[in-house]
């Protein structure tokens, strides 16, 4: 079984219920280092990264319905939303 979890200090809080097992028994835990940290995982140099950010640049090529999508949040942002507020001279004050 393979349960994620976080460590703090000496006690490590599982992310998964573990319903199998019951409070108090004693475990063995095989513990790995999350791949972020690992030493395996290597740095990108630019060329490599230019590379991927202009395969994430090309999704969006060709689809015409993103100028409308645009278009409705340009005008969702810029709506007017104040309240109306009576002036004094129309409100009752008795």
């Amino acid at each position: 079984m393979k349960v994620k979890g976080i460590k703090r200090g000496q006690i490590i809080e599982l992310l998964e219920i573990v319903e199998n097992i019951p409070d108090g028994v004693e475990i063995a835990i095989d513990l790995e280092p999350p791949i972020e940290h690992s030493e395996t995982q290597k740095t990108l140099t630019d060329e490599e990264r230019l590379v991927r950010l202009n395969k994430l640049f090309g999704v969006w090529k060709d689809q015409p319905e993103l100028i409308d999508i645009f278009a409705e949040i340009d005008k969702e942002r810029h709506a007017y939303r104040g309240r109306v507020i009576d002036s004094i001279d129309t409100q009752d004050n008795s």
